[in-house]
């Protein structure tokens, strides 16, 4: 099991909400699995779920009106 990198808790598998703001724009990805600290709340992310953020953030940044909101799919 992993250990946290802030306050060493144990990391658990989970899923969040990303948000990212562009410009003034917003970016909301639902239900993304992360890695949760189960102390103090740090969220983690592994590499191909980062890959498939700047995926869904890049589609949408074309289109992209004040808010959008997803759902994460794999």
């Amino acid at each position: 099991m992993d250990r946290c990198f802030y306050c060493k808790g144990e990391m658990r598998d989970d899923f969040c909400n990303y948000m990212v703001d562009l410009d003034g724009h917003f970016i909301i990805i639902k239900h993304v699995p992360c890695h949760k600290c189960s102390q103090c709340g740090e969220v983690s992310y592994s590499g191909e779920v980062v890959a498939r953020i700047e995926e869904i953030v890049k589609k949408l940044k074309e289109a992209l009106t004040e808010v959008a909101i997803v759902e994460y799919a794999a």
